[in-house]
């Protein structure tokens, strides 16, 4: 996969794109990222790439002509094949009103065989480069920063540890927070699998322990330790399910939910208790 970053700042990414699973995937050969300074295609004295917006207002927006001459240096296919998916390309505008980026949409661009990454800048982007330019628009949260930089960075980690063979176990990217769908729980112990462990189903992930079972008086979960892997796979889900309860409620609205979710979960709010079970 290959994924074009477009910015003012291009040193900004000798830190992010060095370091764990996105400095390995470029090692393997599974991505290649490149950055474009978009300051080498602005041609006046001073390489100026913003301005003053038409009917006033406070700050300076990013202008089109830097944009569209970078772009177009691309060779991309048309945006009309991008959209259309005909081509498996993508031009993104990383703009705080996009739409929110998500796990969803990283697994969808993961998919792409090449990626580009538009960041804004200063109070915004001439609205010819969303509506002509790129083929959607991406936020990382409803919050601001002050360029899409930041967001790059994040897009491109999210994306590229989906890649096939960048992270070391490809299937822990299936048990993570707002991944797996609920159907998998239990896929591995039919298959003959170890049967201790359960996807996420669209909620947060599950507690995670490690060695020593008991520190400084805080002892893991004893159902964790005791070998009975349908007990293992029922508190996992259960923690799931008050841990998103508790943190982000607003994903149970879309969460496909078992019966068993719901008799669960009836069973949380009944006792009251969203925290862990011991």
């Amino acid at each position: 996969m290959k994924t074009e970053i477009v910015t003012i700042f291009p040193d900004f990414f000798r830190g992010p794109l060095d370091y764990g699973i996105t400095r390995r995937a470029r090692e393997m050969g599974l991505a290649k990222i490149e950055v474009h300074d978009l300051r080498q295609f602005a041609h006046d004295k001073h390489r100026t790439v913003d301005d003053r917006p038409f009917g006033g207002g406070e700050g300076m927006v990013l202008k089109p002509e830097p944009l569209f001459e970078c772009i177009e240096s691309l060779h991309l296919a048309s945006r009309q094949d991008r959209v259309s998916g005909r081509m498996k390309q993508s031009v993104i505008l990383l703009s705080a009103q996009g739409e929110r980026f998500s796990q969803t949409i990283a697994a969808e661009l993961a998919q792409l065989e090449r990626l580009v990454l538009i960041c804004g800048r200063y109070e915004g982007v001439d609205e010819r480069v969303a509506d002509f330019l790129a083929d959607r628009e991406l936020s990382i949260g409803d919050y601001i920063l002050s360029g899409g930089e930041i967001a790059a960075a994040v897009v491109v980690e999210a994306v590229t540890r989906l890649l096939p063979g960048a992270v070391g176990n490809q299937a822990s990217t299936r048990q993570e927070s707002f991944t797996a769908p609920v159907e998998e729980i239990g896929v591995a112990a039919e298959n003959g699998g170890p049967d201790s462990t359960c996807g996420s189903g669209g909620l947060l992930d599950y507690p995670h322990y490690t060695r020593p079972a008991d520190f400084r008086g805080m002892p893991v979960p004893e159902v964790l330790v005791n070998g009975n892997h349908q007990q293992i796979r029922h508190w996992r889900r259960e923690q799931a399910l008050k841990k998103t309860l508790r943190n982000r409620p607003d994903l149970m609205e879309e969460a496909p939910l078992s019966p068993e979710d719901k008799k669960l979960l009836d069973e949380i709010r009944h006792r009251g208790n969203t925290g862990i079970s011991r």
